[in-house]
């Protein structure tokens, strides 16, 4: 079975590589609009909420590989030059935005309303409070929650390596080692262990982020 691992260390590692990569960028776009939905879960206006709604309900029920095929084939035929990899960190990250953002809102309801009505009576716009006191209390409280999103990501980069967008990570590079040397079970076993390894990573990075930042409650 190391033999598997060793004539194909090259592979494997660059399927890791573009793995990596690609949840990376994913969840650049996932915090960044996760937080931006968060907020108009959390507005006063209530128009700005059902639209954060809207959003969530879309996006977080809508499968990934329905959006990977409107991401890459739909947009390129609507006229738009759009590269695998950008379409698969696009539908990746918005797909995993939804998550974020009701993660973030439950972190945002965990700060004592108290605090947003001192930050008011200082003369602080709604905006000003909820960026400068409230969203970076909820970030330290919901570590523990966005690990578990991030550690999801990796597992649905599968789904991308997999699809039509067909980026070569490290399930796509298993599928080549397969269909070159037919020994289907190593080739899918070290593509597990690849996986494995990142998500073994990312819960000792966000344990340890969690056990210096987070506010126990």
């Amino acid at each position: 079975m190391i033999d598997v691992l060793t004539e194909n260390l090259d592979g494997f590692a660059s399927g890791l590589w573009v793995t990596t990569r690609l949840v990376a960028g994913s969840f650049v776009v996932a915090f960044a609009l996760g937080t931006l939905v968060a907020g108009l879960r959390v507005s006063g206006s209530r128009a700005l909420r059902r639209a954060g709604t809207v959003y969530v309900e879309i996006f977080r029920n809508v499968p990934l590989l329905v959006l990977l095929f409107i991401a890459f084939p739909g947009v390129l035929r609507g006229g738009v030059e759009i590269s695998p990899w950008t379409s698969g960190v696009i539908a990746l990250g918005v797909y995993t935005s939804a998550y974020v953002a009701e993660v973030l809102r439950s972190g945002v309801a965990a700060v004592s309303a108290g605090q947003l009505e001192a930050g008011l009576s200082l003369g602080l716009t709604q905006l000003a409070v909820l960026r400068r006191i409230v969203l970076p209390q909820a970030f330290r409280t919901v570590i523990g929650p966005l690990g578990s999103i991030t550690i999801a990501m990796v597992k649905n980069s599968a789904i991308v390596g997999a699809s039509i967008v067909a980026l070569p990570d490290i399930l796509k590079e298993a599928r080549i080692v397969n269909s070159n040397t037919f020994q289907t079970t190593e080739a899918f076993f070290w593509a597990a262990a690849c996986y494995l390894l990142l998500t073994i990573t990312l819960t000792f990075v966000f344990r340890g982020l969690e056990s210096r930042y987070a506010i126990r409650r």
